[in-house]
């Protein structure tokens, strides 16, 4: 059973996140553990409708989010690592300077202390220097992928015609952040 911990944060992008878990929830090798902030919450009411019990059941475990005893919390709790998606540029900037104030914060600061694999989909436009610096930062740790759910292209039909829906988007970018999981999502097209 691999454990995959997925973090949620205020960033727009909420329906990448439940693309994602969906995606997960059909792999019956793979268990999930979430945690989200308040500011989720909020995004997810605006861009879903989702509430708070509707985003729980979305996982196979969910963690209050200022329970810094979790088990998510600690090395010795064994995971492949974490996505964090969306990720804000507060949490980026958390993440960026050790600043674990709360149970998403602290689950990626033991990902990145216990080298796991860390992806993390950066949202903002346009990017300010500080954002570039703090991803600079983390992208030169270990197990790091700094990965903004930018739009792709080249998905399409091989006639290039087929029309390139949303869900496609989100589906291509969902399939390459789990590559660094070594988990390969039905459907996810390479370039050929």
């Amino acid at each position: 059973m691999k454990r995959i911990v997925i973090g949620i944060s205020g960033a727009s992008g909420f329906p990448l996140a439940t693309c994602l878990l969906n995606e997960l929830k059909k792999m019956p090798d793979v268990e999930t553990h979430l945690v989200y902030t308040y500011g989720a919450e909020l995004t997810a009411k605006q861009e879903s409708g989702y509430d708070p019990e509707q985003i729980r059941e979305l996982a196979d475990v969910c963690y209050d989010n200022y329970n810094i005893g979790a088990a998510i919390a600690s090395g010795t709790f064994l995971t492949e690592g974490m996505i964090i998606l969306p990720c804000s540029m507060k949490t980026l900037s958390g993440i960026a300077h050790g600043f674990s104030e709360n149970l998403l914060l602290r689950a990626a600061d033991v990902t990145i202390k216990e080298q796991r694999k860390l992806v993390l989909a950066v949202r903002e436009s346009p990017l300010s220097s500080i954002h570039l610096e703090n991803m600079l930062a983390v992208s030169r740790l270990h197990n790091v992928f700094v990965m903004p759910p930018l739009m792709t292209y080249y998905m399409n039909g091989s006639s290039g015609l087929e029309p390139i829906t949303v869900s496609d988007m989100e589906r291509h970018m969902v399939g390459k952040m789990l590559q660094p999981f070594g988990i390969e999502m039905e459907g996810f097209r390479r370039w050929t």
